[in-house]
């Protein structure tokens, strides 16, 4: 297996962890109350469409040639982080 792909498998492992945490957090905001679950659906909505979009620079990592790969990896990679911060933001205020 080639660095490149070695990078997509482990960047598909971490989506299914957020794709699991934010099923869990959805779990949660149905307990809460009308008030806070209508927040925490604006959150949840914000972390997939982080999702999507973190998906979609995998999807162009995976097919991307040889030369462009570093560059579209770092693209996946600030898409990750920006995931990283909104699920953060997110999940401290479901606390």
């Amino acid at each position: 297996m080639n660095q490149r792909d070695e990078f997509v498998e482990e960047m598909k492992a971490r989506l299914d962890e957020w794709n699991k945490e934010i099923d869990e957090l959805i779990a949660k905001a149905r307990q809460a109350s009308d008030e806070a679950r209508v927040k925490y659906h604006e959150d949840i909505e914000r972390l997939k469409q982080r999702r999507a979009e973190t998906q979609q620079r995998l999807d162009e990592l995976q097919h991307s040639s040889e030369a462009a790969w570093e560059t579209v990896r770092q693209g996946m990679e600030d898409s990750w982080e920006l995931m990283r911060k909104a699920f953060q933001d997110a999940s401290s205020r479901f606390k």
